[in-house]
C-alpha cells in the first residue's frame, strides 16, 4: 500500500477511511478499488470485451503517403524546371485530402507527388554528373593546351 502524507495546517485532523490522523498528518491511500472485482490472485480484472485488433482478422491500412519533406527537400535544393515546386504542390494537395478522410484522392496525388519527385531526383543526378564531365573534360582540355603553350614558349628562350 502507497500513503502519502502531508502536515495538516493549524492542528486540523481528519479522518480518511478507518485511519484517524496522528501527529498532525493524513495518510490517503491511493489503492484502486473496483468494487470487489478482482480475480483470486489479486489482479486485476480482464477487459469485458476482446481487442478487434488486426489479428481478429481487422485489416489494417496505412494512410497513403504525401511525400511532403521529400518535396521541400527537392524544392530547395535540386528544382530542375520547377518539378520540385510542382511535386510540393501535389505533396499537400495529398496531405489535404488525407486529412478530410478522402484516401483515394490522397493516393492519387500522393502519387503524382512520388513521380515528380523521382524525375527531379533523376534529373538532377543526370545534371551534376553532366556538369561533372564537363568540368573533367574542360580542365583536362585546358591543362593540355597550357602544357604545349609553355613547351613553344620553352623552344623560344632557348636561343
Amino acid at each position: 500500500a502507497v500513503y502519502l502524507e502531508s502536515p495538516l495546517r493549524s492542528g486540523q485532523s481528519r479522518q480518511v477511511g478507518q485511519r484517524r490522523a496522528m501527529d498532525s498528518s493524513v495518510s490517503i491511500d491511493l489503492q484502486p478499488h473496483d468494487g470487489g472485482k478482482r480475480g483470486q490472485d489479486g489482479s486485476a480484472p480482464p477487459y469485458s470485451y476482446p481487442y478487434p485488433g488486426p489479428a481478429q482478422g481487422f485489416p489494417v491500412q496505412q494512410p497513403p503517403r504525401d511525400f511532403v519533406l521529400w518535396s521541400l527537400f527537392n524544392t530547395i535544393f535540386c528544382n530542375v524546371c520547377c518539378l520540385g515546386f510542382m511535386a510540393l504542390v501535389f505533396s499537400f494537395k495529398a496531405r489535404d485530402r488525407k486529412v478530410l478522410g478522402d484516401t483515394s484522392g490522397a493516393g492519387s496525388y500522393g502519387k503524382t507527388a512520388k513521380c515528380l519527385n523521382i524525375t527531379v531526383v533523376v534529373l538532377s543526378l543526370l545534371t551534376a554528373i553532366l556538369i561533372i564531365i564537363l568540368l573533367a573534360t574542360g580542365v583536362v582540355a585546358v591543362s593540355e593546351a597550357v602544357q604545349q603553350n609553355q613547351n613553344r614558349n620553352s623552344y623560344n628562350f632557348g636561343n
